[in-house]
C-alpha cells in the first residue's frame, strides 16, 4: 500500500484576501515539498511563522500548556500550540482575551496557534446538551450555567481569540452508531457552510472538519463535501474517540487518497507514538493531543522500554535518565531516581520534567519522520520506530 518511491512535489498554493483598495494580500501558503507513499513533508505559512509538516502540537487548553512556561514549551521543539474554544469562552471569556490583544499576546506564545471549535467539548463534557439544527445548548462543567453554541457563535469566539488556524463547528458522534453518524455528518456539513459564511478574519485559516465515524463510504462522502468548500486546510474529526486502532487506521487509509494534495491535513486529538507513525504513513500533516502532558501529571513517561510509571519503587536507585538516547533537558540533566523522589514527595517539578520529556519525545519523533521523508528513508525506518515505541500506548512498569 505504501509505495517506496519519492514524488518531488510542486504544489504551492496561496490563500489570498482582497483589501478594500483591491490589493491582494497573501495570508496562508501551503507547499508540499515531497511525498513517500502517502507520507508527506511540507510547509504551511501562517501570520506567526512557518509550520514544517508533519508537526505535533502540545495542547494548551486554557491558554497554557500545563506546568510549562512558553519558553519551556519552545525548548521542547514545539512550533505550534493548541488552545480550546470551549474552555476559553467559559473562563476567562473570549472578549477579555480579545481585549488583551488576542490569545498569542495573552499567553505570550509568539508562534503559530490553533483553536478547535468547541464542538468536541460540548459533546464530551456535558450529559445535558441538546442538539438541534441551529446548534447546541449545554451547561457549563464549571458551574452548571446554560450556554448556546451555534456555528456562528463558535466562529465569533475563535475570531475573538485570534489563533492562526481555527475550526468549523462540527458534531462529534459515536463512531459505531450507524443510525446517527450519517445525521451528524450531514449536520456537520451544513454547519461547515455556515462557519465559512460567518468567518470574518482573513488572518485566520478556517479548516473544515471531515466526519463519518468509521464508515468508509461516509468518510469519502464527507471528504468530498469538505474539500469542495475550499478551506485553507482540512481536519479529520471523530477519531480516537473509542474506536479500535484497526478501525482508525482503516479510516485514515480511506481518507489518504480522498483528500486534496494541496491542503494541510489535521488529525484531531491523536498522540501516542504509534498513532503518530501510522498517521504520518497515511498522509497526516498536523497532530495534537493532551496525552503527553496528562501522562506526565500522572507520573508516566514515554520510553523505549514502554510507558514508565516513575512512582514505582524499581526506580528508587536508578541512575539512568528516562531515555538514554533522548536529548531533552530532563534526560540530559536528571536521573530516574531523582524524578521518582519528586513524584513521591509530591513536588510539582516532577510533572514539569516529565512534561518536557514526553513532549520532546513526540515532537522529535515527528521531526525525525519529516527528515526521513525528505531524504527518502521513511519507509525503511517505520519498522524500527514502531519497535522502539511499542508499549507506549498502554501502561508499562
Amino acid at each position: 500500500m505504501y509505495r517506496p518511491f519519492l514524488t518531488l512535489a510542486t504544489f504551492v498554493f496561496s490563500f489570498v484576501t482582497f483589501a478594500p483598495a483591491g490589493i491582494i494580500t497573501p495570508m496562508f501558503e501551503y507547499e508540499l515539498i515531497v511525498t513517500q507513499g502517502h507520507a508527506r513533508a511540507g510547509v504551511f505559512q501562517t501570520p506567526h511563522g512557518a509550520l514544517e509538516t508533519p508537526v505535533f502540537a502540545p495542547v494548551g487548553t486554557q491558554a497554557t500548556v500545563k506546568l510549562l512556561t512558553p519558553d519551556q514549551v519552545e525548548g521542547t521543539g514545539a512550533s505550534l500550540v493548541l488552545s480550546n474554544t470551549y474552555h476559553l469562552y467559559l473562563r476567562p471569556g473570549d472578549e477579555l482575551v480579545r481585549d488583551m490583544g488576542g490569545v498569542h499576546n495573552f499567553m505570550q506564545w509568539h508562534g503559530p496557534m490553533l483553536t478547535d471549535s468547541g464542538g468536541f467539548q460540548v459533546f464530551s463534557l456535558s450529559n445535558t446538551n441538546k442538539v438541534d439544527e441551529d446548534g447546541v445548548t449545554f451547561r457549563s462543567h464549571i458551574d452548571g450555567s446554560k450556554h448556546r453554541f451555534t456555528p456562528e457563535k463558535s466562529i465569533e469566539i475563535q475570531n475573538n481569540l485570534g489563533a492562526d488556524i481555527i475550526m468549523a463547528f462540527d458534531e462529534c458522534a459515536d463512531p459505531y452508531d450507524e443510525a446517527y453518524i450519517k445525521k451528524a455528518m450531514d449536520r456537520t456539513h451544513r454547519w461547515a457552510v455556515r462557519s465559512v459564511e460567518a468567518h470574518k478574519r482573513p488572518d485566520q485559516a478556517l479548516f473544515g472538519i471531515v466526519q463519518g465515524g468509521v464508515n468508509p463510504d461516509l468518510r469519502v462522502e464527507s471528504a468530498k463535501f469538505i474539500s469542495a468548500l475550499d478551506t485553507p486546510g482540512i481536519a479529520i474529526g471523530g477519531l480516537s474517540v473509542g474506536e479500535t486502532k484497526k478501525d482508525m487506521y482503516a479510516t485514515l487509509d480511506v481518507l489518504a487518497p480522498a483528500l486534496p494534495q494541496n491542503k494541510p491535513r489535521y488529525l484531531m486529538g491523536v498522540g501516542t507514538p504509534e498513532d503518530l507513525i501510522e498517521g504520518v504513513r497515511r498522509g497526516v500533516d498536523i497532530f495534537d493531543c493532551v496525552l503527553p502532558t496528562r501522562l506526565a501529571r500522572h507520573h508516566a513517561a514515554f520510553s523505549p522500554e514502554g510507558r514508565l510509571n516513575l512512582k514505582n519503587a524499581v526506580f528508587k536507585r536508578d541512575e539512568r535518565p528516562i531515555d538514554e538516547a533522548c536529548t531533552c533537558y530532563t534526560c540530559q540533566t536528571f536521573t530516574r531516581a531523582y524524578i521518582r523522589h519528586l513524584v513521591v514527595a509530591k513536588e510539582l517539578l516532577a510533572g514539569t520534567l516529565l512534561s518536557i520529556h514526553n513532549l520532546h519525545a513526540l515532537i522529535h519523533l515527528v521531526k525525525d519522520m519529516r527528515a526521513s521523508i525528505l531524504d527518502g528513508s521513511f519507509d525503511e525506518k517505520v519498522p524500527a520506530w514502531l519497535d522502539r515505541w511499542a508499549g507506549n500506548a498502554s501502561k508499562g512498569r
